[in-house]
């Protein structure tokens, strides 16, 4: 069996794959702390209230936070007894080209994200990713990654606008009933609602024009069924794409035999 590990900057997720679907996926907050013992204490805990007893031979981990790689290497050595594959290391190889900038470091969660929509819909995408950051990444016809665009997150911008107006609450974020706010909440939740709106319908449409081709925009993370529902700005909505992604790369790894 296999364990995907996604790390980002709030979440990190843990997903077992049979070799054709997820049989379990769960989520802990980010804590760069957190020792290999504690992660592993957590895992089988949750595996044996859902009565999940399987063998884990391989580990997959892509991370945003470099902090956290090193417990999660040990806690797959230490409890698995194998090596762990971790995207954006130098022996892990992509089904993908990476066509940036020369010295540009790529997060690891777009480069998975990418192998992960060229492998469902082929080229010429825009992946819109709502994670703590808001990220656009951009595929080519030959699935190359060729960049994109990075914008703060939703959460992220409810915070910041929080923090910088004593006055203004926290406020959780939904569709309002009207663009035209009739108190404080309603005004916040329009402006950051159809903010987003804006923002992501301008930058997608400018990217197709930069392009100059027709591109399918893919969703995903944790607020993209709010947008996917409300407006027709996306072609396709993926849960787990990034975990699809992690898949298609451990598969490739094998059968190129660095593993």
């Amino acid at each position: 069996m296999l364990l995907a590990i996604d790390c980002g900057n709030t979440n990190t997720v843990f997903s077992i794959w049979d070799g054709t679907q997820f049989i379990a996926t769960w989520r802990t907050s980010t804590e760069h702390q957190r020792t290999a013992d504690q992660y592993y204490v957590w895992l089988t805990t949750l595996m044996k209230f859902q009565d999940i007893d399987v063998e884990i031979t391989e580990v997959i981990i892509s991370s945003t936070v470099p902090r956290v790689v090193f417990n999660l290497r040990v806690f797959s050595d230490r409890y698995f007894n194998c090596r762990p594959l971790v995207v954006g290391k130098p022996e892990c190889l992509l089904p993908v080209d990476v066509r940036v900038d020369a010295g540009t470091q790529v997060g690891p969660d777009r480069l998975v994200n990418t192998v992960a929509g060229y492998d469902l819909y082929g080229g010429n995408l825009i992946i819109v990713d709502f994670g703590t950051a808001t990220t656009f990444d951009v595929v080519a016809a030959d699935g190359a990654y060729i960049g994109g665009v990075i914008s703060p997150g939703v959460n992220l911008s409810l915070e910041a606008l929080h923090q910088a107006a004593a006055a203004l609450p926290h406020v959780d974020i939904t569709k309002p009933q009207a663009v035209i706010g009739t108190n404080t909440v309603a005004c916040m939740q329009s402006g950051i609602f159809w903010g987003y709106i804006g923002l992501i319908r301008e930058i997608c449409d400018r990217i197709k024009a930069e392009r100059d081709r027709p591109m399918q925009v893919i969703s995903t993370g944790g607020l993209a069924p709010l947008f996917q529902q409300s407006v027709a700005l996306f072609d396709h909505f993926e849960d787990d794409l990034t975990m699809h992604g992690l898949t298609v790369i451990q598969k490739y790894n094998k059968e190129n035999n660095t593993l």
